[in-house]
């Protein structure tokens, strides 16, 4: 099975897993993770090489950009997990319905002293 394969298998048991009780409750889950110093162009081609597959079962959409988001936190705005969360480890997401849960994929590769993760994220909360 190739990576991005066993990736979606795991995306697709996430998606079947109980959320947490609570308005908020959500899963991410870390698919691959890289050392530091590990080239995070290898972590973006892979996700987007997911983001095609994701896109062909719930729709094309573009990644969403997370400084806006940065911006509203560092202003004082409260903004819902699992998204707080995410705008502070990743650029960009790749988000999609999917049935009654929002999917959202990106690579977290924000800190430089850290391992880069491609992570992904099952929630009933929409994006803000």
């Amino acid at each position: 099975m190739d990576v991005v394969a066993r990736h979606l298998a795991a995306i697709d048991r996430l998606r079947t897993r109980d959320l947490p009780a609570g308005v908020a409750g959500h899963h991410t889950v870390e698919l691959e993770t890289g050392r530091p110093g590990t080239a995070s162009d290898d972590f973006h081609a892979l996700r987007e090489a997911m983001a095609r597959r994701l896109g062909a079962r719930w729709g094309e959409a573009p990644p969403w950009g997370q400084l806006t988001l940065r911006l509203r936190l560092a202003r004082g705005e409260e903004i819902p997990e699992p998204w707080a969360t995410l705008c502070l480890r990743t650029d960009e997401l790749d988000v999609w319905q999917a049935g009654e849960v929002w999917l959202a994929v990106g690579v977290a590769d924000r800190d430089e002293a850290d391992e880069i993760r491609l992570l992904a994220t099952v929630t009933r909360t929409a994006p803000p």
